[in-house]
């Protein structure tokens, strides 16, 4: 079976943002990227299917933030190919710009699966496998938390979730794309001498597309949310508590 999987960069929160001086855009001069959760599941989903029926997993990502060694990572945790995308433009794609650029590299009965994550955050509607799909005229399946292959070779059974702890079997005609919610197990772990032996061997391929026509958003400002108040603080028992919120409701006019 051979597998595509998207990874996407997102800022790391545990670091500050701020805005540049243009207001424009976030400050990269001290932003640190990292890959996206979900993607980082859909990596680990495709190893898990490559280490059950054989075949190939091979890692594609946009040329932004620390896109390479995320490339690299993936590597020693089994990925057979990496692959960096650049598309000539220093600003973040939207998906429908993402979808075109990947539809142009995986479309044509390259891959069985094509697996990406369901969200990032940076992007919670997690459009972009969707848009890639209906781009490229597979079935498409999304928030699965699991995925096995089917004897037959030309389908996959999932589990998509749904709120509340409910799930649904799926059988998901092959080739298709998948929105992987998380995989069957944690992200497996590299060890940094692991790492580092990979980072002197690895081959990370670079392939130059060009700008899609779906061109960024014209931001016009970006600002951070404007502090109000501060929250109000309940104290007391139960019953005072009951009391307090009771009357601040009423204030505002939301209880009668």
């Amino acid at each position: 079976m051979n597998i595509a999987v998207l990874a996407k960069q997102v800022p790391d929160l545990v670091e500050g943002l701020e805005i540049d001086p243009n207001g424009k855009a976030l400050d990269v001069n001290y932003l640190r990227y990292i890959l996206s959760e979900s993607d980082d599941h859909a990596l680990e989903q495709a190893l898990l299917l490559k280490e059950k029926v054989g075949g190939r997993v091979e890692v594609f990502a946009l040329n932004q933030g620390e896109a390479r060694e995320s490339l690299v990572t993936a590597i020693a945790k089994g990925a057979d190919r990496a692959v960096l995308v650049d598309a000539g433009l220093d600003s973040p794609l939207n998906n429908h710009a993402a979808a075109q650029i990947f539809a142009g590299l995986l479309g044509g009965g390259l891959f069985d699966l094509i697996l990406t994550g369901v969200r990032a955050i940076d992007d919670l509607d997690g459009s972009l496998g969707g848009l890639l799909a209906g781009t490229l005229d597979l079935p498409y399946a999304a928030l699965i938390r699991k995925a096995d292959a089917d004897g037959d070779g030309k389908t996959v059974i999932v589990q998509k979730e749904y709120p509340g702890g409910y799930a649904a079997e799926l059988v998901v005609r092959l080739p298709a794309v998948l929105g992987i919610q998380a995989a069957e197990q944690p992200p497996r772990y590299v060890p940094i001498s692991r790492l580092r032996q990979v980072m002197k061997t690895a081959t990370v391929e670079e392939v130059s597309v060009a700008p899609p026509s779906q061109q960024p958003l014209d931001v016009t400002r970006l600002f951070k949310p404007e502090e109000g108040a501060g929250a109000v603080m309940i104290s007391g028992g139960a019953q005072e508590a009951a009391r307090q919120i009771t009357s601040l409701l009423s204030e505002r006019r939301l209880l009668r």
